[in-house]
């Protein structure tokens, strides 16, 4: 079982940045990929970011490429997301998730992780 806590969030004003934090209570082995999610009032969640614990790959959304960045921490314990040149569409809840194995095709469908954090609220004011 891993519990995954995240930290970070706030209220900033669009152009903005912020960075999010998320730690595990467990080592996370190199088959992990952690990612980032976010859920809007009245949207589903969606993927944002993530990271193969592996080889440090990275995955975006379209919606965020350029703006935000996802890395690991030394101990690979914690992932972080940088948010730069934020918009008020990024207002959201954030989830920092787990999962192992994930398929490439899916690496951004939260149905494939099976760890979750609480979450951390964002918001953007324009």
């Amino acid at each position: 079982q891993v519990h995954l806590v995240e930290s970070g969030g706030g209220s900033v004003q669009a152009g903005g940045s912020l960075r999010l934090s998320c730690v595990a209570s467990a080592y996370i082995d190199i088959n992990y990929y952690m990612g980032w999610f976010r859920q809007a009032p009245g949207k589903e969640r969606e993927g944002v970011a993530v990271i193969y614990i592996g080889t440090g790959s990275t995955y975006y959304a379209d919606s965020v490429k350029g703006r935000f960045t996802i890395s690991l921490g030394n101990a690979k314990k914690t992932t972080y997301l940088q948010m730069n040149s934020l918009k008020s569409e990024d207002t959201a809840m954030y989830y920092c998730a787990a999962g192992r194995a994930v398929p490439r095709d899916w690496i951004l469908e939260s149905r494939c992780y099976n760890f979750w954090g609480q979450g951390t609220r964002v918001t953007i004011s324009s």
